[in-house]
């Protein structure tokens, strides 16, 4: 699950929230709080619940089929949408070694070679998905855990500016950086996603879920902090490499910021492996019942490979990256703020489900205390999405909402296949009138 998590979200995190100045590293800590809240919901969902899906079965299992489409078709779009984040993060340690004047044409090309890669390994079968993800993981932790404790020891006062360079009032800098942040912990959800391909959900998954965002949230907190303290001010707002500008400031000259960009070019490649599996199982898991395209539960070959989900996902994720390269300048945050508001409406329905299952079935399953407690968390989770949400700002909210939305019509469409394979295709029965 760390795989899918720590991407190069984290890489390029700090110069996405350098226009915030060091207030950041607050928002920072707020949403990590945040994240342990939905962690621990997650992982109370996926200890009852151990079919694949994650939030997408919580909330079908809660609240019925049309909340359950909802959540897949938002996350859906987050993990195809996240990827494009990812790839435009990744391209940019790529660029440490070619195309540095970062001509637009030869970035997208960059792009989709991010983008297919993942997706032609994740065609050859869950196996080659488990070993590529270990790989990957285990070779970027060695330059993120270097920066989260050596690099600390070189921060420098003077680097971090204006406590508050937003221009904004302390709450707002706050709620605008931290649905940035949340983005590095997107993925949090992921081993309740898979569960059913997971070896005994019941016990693995919450563990998975709560152990492996609190490793993350101190390598991010920790490693943020070095490189705000290594890299200036004005020099990380207009870094795409920062991690790498933070290594070549410790050391001098550029072996050392090569090295990291080697580690965010592969860990971005592991993140993006995870995420297409993600693309491909969450539409899988609904319809599978019934609740999206049946195109998406076909699999392919003797490993049970979702085909479809993985290309269409990554069609998907290739548009929209070619769209925004041409159209923004800052094209990292832009995707970022719409991949965590579709990503957070998931998030929201599962405290939501969480809650309810705890205020029907709580005081006959959980002693005082224990309801007590998973009430508090749950409640928190759902406050903290409603904060990422506003969080976001008024256009990403505006975006994100359309683009969900555009469900709607594909739910009726289901629906209506539904209803006439149940009335033995009969189209000429009517709707009963009303009064």
């Amino acid at each position: 699950m760390i795989g899918s998590i720590i991407g190069t979200g984290v890489f390029a995190l700090p110069s996405a929230l350098a226009p915030y100045g060091p207030i950041a590293l607050v928002a920072f800590g707020v949403v990590t709080l945040g994240a342990l809240a939905l962690a621990l919901t997650f992982g109370s969902l996926a200890g009852r619940t151990t079919a694949s899906g994650g939030p997408y079965v919580y909330a079908r299992e809660a609240f019925g089929e049309f909340a359950g489409f909802l959540n897949a078709w938002s996350y859906w779009i987050t993990a195809w949408a996240g990827n494009a984040a990812i790839v435009v993060a990744w391209v940019g340690y790529v660029e440490v070694f070619v195309n540095t004047g970062h001509k637009t044409w030869i970035s997208v090309l960059l792009a989709l070679t991010g983008l297919w890669i993942p997706a032609a390994i994740n065609l050859t079968g869950v196996r080659n998905i488990g070993a590529f993800q270990v790989v990957t993981t285990v070779l970027k932790f060695v330059p993120l855990v270097f920066m989260a404790t050596v690099g600390l020891f070189f921060v420098d006062p003077h680097n971090f500016g204006s406590f508050n360079a937003s221009g904004q009032s302390a709450l707002g800098a706050i709620s605008a950086a931290g649905a940035i942040a949340l983005f590095s912990y997107l993925g949090l959800e992921a081993a309740s996603v898979v569960a059913g391909r997971v070896r005994e959900p019941g016990r693995n998954v919450p563990r998975a879920t709560v152990y492996g965002t609190l490793v993350c949230a101190v390598i991010y907190i920790l490693g943020t902090l070095a490189v705000f303290g290594t890299v200036s001010h004005a020099g990380l707002g207009s870094s795409t490499a920062p991690f790498t500008d933070a290594a070549n400031n410790i050391f001098g000259g550029t072996w050392a910021g090569d090295v990291v960009a080697v580690a965010a070019i592969v860990s971005g490649i592991g993140a993006l492996n995870g995420w297409t599996m993600l693309c491909a199982e969450m539409p899988y898991a609904a319809a599978r019942d019934g609740l999206f395209p049946t195109a998406f539960a076909r699999l392919r070959g003797k490993n049970g490979v979702p085909v479809f989900g993985i290309v269409a996902s990554t069609v998907l994720a290739s548009l929209i990256t070619v769209f925004s390269y041409t159209r923004f300048d800052d094209v990292f945050t832009k995707i970022v703020l719409l991949s965590v508001l579709t990503a957070v409406i998931p998030y929201l329905f599962s405290a939501a489900a969480q809650l309810y299952w705890l205020l029907v079935h709580g005081r006959e399953s959980l002693s005082p205390k224990r309801l007590a407690r998973d009430t508090t968390v749950a409640a928190l989770a759902l406050a903290f999405s409603y904060w990422s949400i506003q969080g976001s700002g008024y256009q990403t909210v505006y975006y994100g909402l359309f683009v969900v939305l555009l469900g709607v019509p594909v739910y009726v469409w289901l629906k209506r296949d539904q209803s006439l394979a149940a009335a033995g295709t009969d189209t000429t029965r009517r709707a009963p009138e009303t009064t």
